[in-house]
């Protein structure tokens, strides 16, 4: 037997729970920028932010030390980074213009978020992503 459960303040719609992720224009146009340079191979990058009541505010990125990367995956050992607490998540390329995470990509999440930026690297070709694979509004400031 079904039961419909009442509606909730908590609903989906208005989640108080619910990640917002505001990224600055200068660091988009930087990740852009790099995810082209490595074409047709994956790049990643660190995101750093600051993270506020389930806000996260990314102002800036880091080559992470070590990184390797092919056309079809990529990546770094995350015990050679130093320790910093403004780390917010990754992001990568998907030369393959998919943009929704892999399986691998959801079990190497690293820290709060992850960014794809799928081919042809433009403005609307960048989608953000929880540690559950779900779509996370990503808005440009």
């Amino acid at each position: 037997m079904f039961f419909k459960l009442p509606s909730s303040k908590f609903s989906k719609s208005t989640n108080v729970f619910e990640l917002k992720i505001s990224l600055k224009r200068e660091v988009l146009n930087s990740i852009i920028s790099y995810c082209k340079m490595r074409h047709p191979d994956e790049g990643i990058l660190i995101l750093r932010g600051k993270s506020k009541n389930r806000h996260i505010l990314i102002d800036g990125l880091i080559v992470p030390p070590f990184s390797f990367s092919s056309h079809s995956s990529s990546g770094f050992p995350r015990n050679m980074l130093p320790y910093d607490s403004s780390y917010v998540g990754t992001v990568h390329s998907h030369p393959s213009g998919n943009e929704n995470p892999s399986v691998t990509d959801l079990n190497n999440f690293f820290e709060l978020i992850s960014i794809i930026v799928r081919f042809p690297y433009g403005d609307s070709d960048i989608f953000a992503w929880n540690s559950n694979g779900e779509s996370v509004l990503l808005q440009v400031v």
